[in-house]
């Protein structure tokens, strides 16, 4: 047993779980602040939370990256439930957490295929997914344009999603030279 096989699990992924969090309040803050009728601030943030749940899912597998989307879901819930209206912050919880557990799932099933297969097509179907019911629950019936909002969002995650490649393969290639075992 090497030393990095001692560490618990949850000390591994603290800051994936730290991550995710910070990347799902920061996005139910942004999404307040539209830049047009097309596009607010949020669209810009939420991919990343779909890298992080890639990453960990590469390394660690799906159900350690299941755990890191429930408890990130629960600590940017909490945390979203005192800094964002209540609507936002329901439908940012339900969206997320059934974008997460599709990308995840579509990830581990393509995972074996080409390095940017998995992660592309997951990140494509589960931003989708995240705009359906985000905007559809958070915004249907207001006077706001969400329907533009949710075209110009979808449209920023799925460009923000393909940049998102880069790193992903930049951060798989830096842990496996660090000597960490991946699930590949």
């Amino acid at each position: 047993m090497n030393a990095h096989d001692a560490v618990s699990p949850w000390r591994r992924l603290a800051p994936a779980v730290a991550a995710m969090a910070a990347v799902v309040l920061a996005s139910n803050v942004l999404v307040q602040f539209p830049i047009n009728d097309w596009l607010t601030w949020g669209a810009f943030t939420y991919p990343a939370a779909f890298l992080v749940s890639e990453v960990v899912n590469r390394l660690h597998g799906p159900a350690l990256a299941r755990r890191v989307a429930w408890v990130g879901f629960a600590v940017a819930v909490a945390m979203s439930a005192l800094l964002a209206p209540p609507r936002i912050a329901a439908a940012s919880g339900l969206a997320f957490i059934a974008s997460q557990l599709l990308d995840i799932g579509v990830f581990h099933r393509l995972r074996r295929g080409r390095w940017w297969r998995a992660p592309l097509v997951a990140t494509l179907l589960a931003a989708v997914l995240d705009t359906a019911i985000f905007w559809g629950v958070a915004f249907a019936g207001t006077s706001d344009p969400w329907l533009s909002w949710a075209v110009g969002d979808l449209a920023v995650k799925l460009a923000v999603g393909v940049g998102m490649l880069l790193p992903f393969r930049l951060l798989i290639a830096r842990h496996l030279a660090g000597g960490l075992r991946a699930s590949f």
